[in-house]
């Protein structure tokens, strides 16, 4: 079992990539927050769980992170491009 830890830094279009961005600045979205997250997350096929005590390392106030449980047949760079592109059209 396979699990993924999505934070919100990893797709927030404010970051730089040495501050945690790990989608490019074309999928990224401003602001990005866990229940997005989440929802993204279901609707491209996996469970999500959100942790909303959870600090991202590189941040001082914590905006919580989402785990993706069973995601063995993507890579995580492939989930999170799914995942910023379908919160890119959530936001349209």
């Amino acid at each position: 079992m396979v699990e993924n830890v999505i934070w919100p830094a990893a797709l927030d279009a404010n970051r730089s990539r040495s501050d945690g961005r790990r989608v490019s600045l074309d999928l990224a979205v401003e602001d990005p927050t866990v229940d997005e997250i989440a929802k993204a997350v279901q609707q491209v096929g996996y469970d999500a769980v959100i942790e909303r005590d959870k600090t991202y390392p590189r941040e001082y106030e914590g905006r919580g992170r989402v785990v993706v449980k069973d995601a063995d047949d993507a890579t995580k760079s492939d989930l999170l491009g799914a995942v910023a592109a379908y919160m890119q059209a959530l936001r349209e």
